[in-house]
């Protein structure tokens, strides 16, 4: 896999963009002391306008921002927007809103104090220059925010007001995203924020790159938390948003992260040394930058690391030896820019963040494309980042629990433990083997052919000498992105075809109009799911299912296609979305791959092997997600226990397997449902080509099932009136963290209800984060949200800290706030209720579906609200979608007239 960072502008209703104007000498080293009246530029785009969530973040180079959290009528967003501009304005800062804020960052902290993520993260930043800011600690916690400033005698409030002096307008960005016109947006900017103070800052610099000679040529071995092998290979390189049009970072991730056949991780995954392989560079500051090379290694492939290593500089000397490619340039220019045209909308939240952070980093003009769409070829861009990518400029990391014992240092915020290995290229005589007669020709002054080699010689001539070569030309890139004419308007999915090997829904695009199709299969299988050994021998039927396709459908992936397989409750499913230009040609691959399905043993015991470890991580994961699992294990009827299904896959054989499957298969029946850029007639062909595929090939195993054989999960209906608690010890006795899920199951599936539900939870989630989190300090983790298991829904609240409170004090102070949540629902703001019953009742309107709100995007992985809502209602109810719409209409015209105004 390939990492870049990338964004592009969406469509739908408007947003602005806001930034004052700065002089030349205001961003250089001297800024001019002259202030200056601030004029706003405005940017505008066409983008989608939904409900989004108040969050706000922070990185290495940037602070955002983000107050509102529903879009809501103009008079609301102007004083959501005055209250926003006054924290730049007059903060208040008040002693004890520091103080809950210091609790909610060391809360926060010490939920991660666990997560590998972090550790591993924090730790590349302790190894770098003590000078450089990235070194520091990047979160904060009690002992850094309360207990040292103490200490020294420093009062943390009146810091922070100093720290605030650094804001100032001419270093400030603005993205104003509602509905009304950019007139509209301007006359609110310029009225609100016209106050801000403009200082003329100096942009922070950072003073070098953060890691010095001392800092490369390591070897960094590291103990994680979770079961796993980890390898990380990294360069410090000139940033690559220093040349965002030319794009020689992303060139170079799409062939090192290439995953098809010739590529590095084809081959040792084809040895069974690795499990998955990312490459890419970050773009988080324009001063420094990171190329890496990042997999999951198996337990032979962290006995083959060194041979591993070899392998990616051997492939980075083929791409010096082999030259910079204008075809492959030219390909992922096509790519991007057909992405960049007919992406999905983006979320507001991800939209505005994405948006302002471009401001910062490109001129005016690119603000809406960033560094999206590459359009210079430049091979000289290539061969410098390519240069930088020497053994001379590396460091490795390693994470193992094998090398526990032999470490001898601890990093102070997380205590990893870990150890360091020089591996500066150091003299030894050494007997060079000849090289393979497919290898590319090599230069005599290359290190290959020294008669002394280095530790990096002896690697790479370790290395696998199975052939590297270039991907060939892509043959997913689409060519007809025409849109597809649908005689019938059709609003609501419909019965297309019905067989008894399966059935068909169907739903043209009536509202997004992209060259896109969404395609889902259920495979039915009433024998996936009986026993603990069956669950396990599913799982891992489709884990082989996804391994094997993989070197042929990157390409596709790359082009635009995307398609998962997965385990579900009833069998497993196969989803394919993206262009429908080539959607069957890799739809066919598929079928095709699951009727020829074959045990290959090698590729069984790596993933057998992966699996048990993410068995075993289980028990690291955070405590609100071991609640939430045994929640499930209580509610419904049959779900195996994880310690069972650990059992019954750690004798699992790779000839059981493969008896298993013919079983598996024997009984089963396709739910299929395809919306998109699509006609009928070539949607039934589709389900036509499946099932001779599937059904009709010479020895095929599957046999069709008659509906009574069906599989029905079913929901333990709780007693009204009876309280129930369930108490369990957390998995990981290390984890100092709680977590408390307050469940009230509310009613089985039901369309009027499930409004009244969300518009109640909508109501109340705000206020219970608010009592929870900012009043009672009771952790970091705490949310309301609505849970659905197999069709019943329910309220849920989270709660997960450090803080030891008893359950009958937290069941208490429950029963308070749902109380306070009815007397929301009737006293507080009725007119924002009123405001919110109009949204639902427009999200119903455009939507024609049973769903709350509208959907904003069709998701590339196929987590289209719309798309799922609609398949939930035809798998667990088969209803008529239509019927269902048009009686909601005035359901809710009858709850919008009896709210106030």
């Amino acid at each position: 896999m390939w990492s870049s960072s990338a964004r592009a502008a969406t469509s739908g209703s408007t947003a602005a963009c806001c930034s004052p104007t700065r002089s030349s000498a205001s961003s250089s080293a001297t800024p001019t002391p002259t202030r200056r009246r601030r004029v706003w530029r405005l940017a505008w785009a066409r983008s989608a306008t939904r409900r989004g969530s108040r969050a706000s973040r922070t990185s290495s180079s940037i602070c955002c921002f983000m107050p509102a959290r529903n879009t809501l009528e103009n008079k609301i967003i102007q004083n959501i927007s005055r209250r926003f501009a006054q924290f730049f304005i007059k903060p208040l800062m008040s002693q004890d809103a520091v103080l809950r804020e210091i609790k909610a960052v060391d809360s926060e902290h010490k939920k991660n104090l666990l997560s590998d993520g972090w550790r591993m993260h924090q730790l590349q930043k302790h190894l770098a220059s003590k000078d450089h800011p990235y070194h520091k600690f990047s979160t904060g916690s009690w002992e850094t925010l309360e207990t040292k400033p103490k200490e020294r005698g420093l009062d943390i409030r009146l810091e922070l007001l100093k720290f605030y002096e650094n804001y100032s307008a001419n270093l400030m960005h603005l993205v104003v995203y509602v509905k009304e016109s950019l007139d509209c947006i301007q006359s609110l900017v310029e009225s609100l924020f016209s106050h801000v103070k403009n200082t003329d800052q100096r942009s922070f610099k950072c003073p070098s790159q953060p890691l010095s000679a001392e800092h490369l040529q390591l070897l960094v071995k590291a103990i994680p938390i979770i079961e796993g092998d980890y390898l990380k290979i990294s360069w410090p390189v000139t940033p690559n948003i220093q040349f965002y049009k030319e794009g020689p970072c992303r060139y170079l991730s799409h062939l090192i992260g290439h995953e098809g056949e010739g590529s590095i991780f084809h081959i040792i995954k084809e040895l069974g040394w690795a499990m998955d392989l990312v490459a890419g560079a970050g773009s988080d500051s324009n001063e420094y930058s990171f190329f890496s090379v990042g997999m999951r290694l198996t337990d032979a492939g962290h006995d083959h690391m060194e041979d591993i290593i070899g392998l990616v500089f051997k492939y980075i000397h083929l791409l010096k030896e082999d030259g910079i490619h204008e075809w492959i340039f030219d390909e992922l220019a096509s790519i991007n820019e057909t992405e960049f045209h007919y992406q999905d909308k983006v979320h507001p939240i991800s939209y505005v963040t994405s948006t302002v952070s471009s401001m910062r980093l490109f001129p005016p003009e690119e603000w809406l494309v960033g560094e999206s769409l590459p359009s210079k070829y430049a091979p000289n861009r290539i061969n410098m980042i390519l240069d930088e990518l020497s053994p001379e400029r590396v460091r490795i990391l390693c994470e193992s629990k094998k090398f526990e014992g032999s470490t001898n240092c601890a990093e102070p915020w997380y205590n990893t433990s870990y150890s360091i290995e020089n591996v500066t290229p150091y003299m030894i005589k050494v007997c060079t083997p000849p090289l393979p007669a497919h290898a590319p020709a090599i230069s005599s002054s290359n290190y290959y052919f020294s008669s002394y080699a280095s530790m990096w010689q002896q690697w790479i001539q370790k290395a696998p000498t199975e052939k590297l070569y270039l991907p060939k030309p892509n043959i997913f890139v689409p060519k007809d992105l025409s849109l597809k004419e649908v005689p019938d308007k059709v609003t609501f999915p419909t019965i297309l075809r019905k067989t008894p090997l399966s059935r068909l829904w169907y739903k043209p695009d009536m509202l997004f109009f992209t060259p896109k199709v969404y395609i889902i299969i259920d495979f039915h299988c009433p024998l996936s799911s009986h026993s603990p050994e069956a669950a396990v021998s599913t799982s891992l039927f489709v884990d082989l299912l996804v391994d094997y396709l993989n070197a042929y459908a990157y390409d596709a992936q790359i082009a635009g296609l995307f398609y998962s397989i997965y385990l579900t409750s009833t069998g497993f499913q196969v989803c394919v979305g993206g262009y429908n230009d080539k959607m069957r040609v890799l739809l066919h691959a598929i079928m095709k791959q699951i009727v020829n399905f074959v045990v290959k043993p090698n590729r069984f015991s790596a993933l057998k092997e992966t699996s048990v470890k993410d068995y075993q991580n289980f028990n690291f994961s955070q405590p609100y997600s071991q609640a939430s699992y045994y929640l499930s294990l209580i509610l419904e009827e049959k779900k195996w226990p994880l310690v069972e299904k650990l059992q019954a896959l750690s004798k699992l054989e790779s000839d059981s397997l493969a008896k298993f499957v013919p079983h598996l298969l024997s009984k089963t029946y396709l739910e299929c449902y395809i919306q998109g850029n699509i006609e009928p007639g070539e949607a039934e062909s589709i389900v036509q080509e499946i099932e001779d595929t599937i059904f009709n090939t010479p020895n095929s195993v599957f046999k069709p099932m008659s509906p009574s054989q069906y599989l029905v999960k079913r929901v333990i209906m709780l007693e009204k009136e009876i309280k129930c608690c369930y108490q369990i010890e957390g998995l990981n006795q290390k984890n100092e963290n709680s977590s408390v899920v307050q469940y009230i199951q509310v009613h089985q599936d039901d369309a009027l209800s499930n409004i009244k539900l969300e518009l109640f939870s909508l109501i109340s989630s705000q206020p219970a984060f608010n009592q929870l989190r900012t009043v009672e300090q009771l952790g970091y983790i705490t949310y309301l949200s609505l849970r659905s298991d197999r069709g019943v829904w329910a309220l849920e609240v989270v709660i997960q800290s450090t803080v030891k409170v008893h359950v009958e004090r937290l069941s208490n102070k429950y029963d308070i706030l749902f109380c306070h949540f009815l007397l929301l629902t009737l006293l507080w703001n009725p007119r924002i209720l009123h405001i919110l019953i109009l949204e639902l009742m427009n999200s119903l309107r455009h939507s024609k579906a049973k769903s709350m709100n509208c959907p904003t995007r069709i998701s590339r992985e196929m987590s289209n609200r719309l798309l799922i809502r609609n398949w939930r209602n035809l798998k667990t109810c088969g209803r008529n979608l239509a019927s269902t719409g048009e009686r909601l209409k005035p359901e809710l015209s009858s709850l919008i007239g009896s709210s106030p105004r």
